[in-house]
């Protein structure tokens, strides 16, 4: 991925050992990365158990937020495609008894939401 794209909300697919590598306090024991995108500094993880969403705070991005969702916990997810004004797309996932959405993510027009989107159907289907 380059700089340019990051900069501008793209999502791209990550080496899974490269993010192994990076998650290995974090995942379970036996746990593996189905996939992973990247999102400027952040990533969006699929494992075999859940999804995790990795937030790089601050300047250095030293102080780390990680978020983890079981997918039997997600009731339900959508994604709003960009427009010709409107470029942004954004992928809303629902967790049980949630009215609102959880989690939310803005993309700028980009496929890989397309991609994310299929993970999700597959995974919690």
């Amino acid at each position: 991925m380059g700089l340019l794209s990051g900069l501008l909300g793209n999502a791209s697919t990550v080496n899974k050992e490269e993010v192994t590598n990076e998650l290995e306090l974090i995942l379970a024991n036996g746990e593996e990365v189905d996939v992973a995108f990247k999102l400027v500094r952040d990533l969006i993880v699929f494992t075999d158990k859940r999804l995790l969403l990795v937030d790089k705070q601050g300047i250095t991005g030293k102080k780390v937020d990680y978020h983890s969702v079981p997918f039997k916990s997600i009731s339900h997810f959508s994604i709003e495609t960009g427009g010709t004004f409107d470029l942004d797309a954004e992928l809303k996932i629902w967790i049980s008894g949630a009215q609102t959405p959880t989690i939310s993510k803005q993309f700028k027009k980009d496929k890989s939401i397309y991609d994310i989107q299929k993970v999700l159907a597959t995974v919690c289907g």
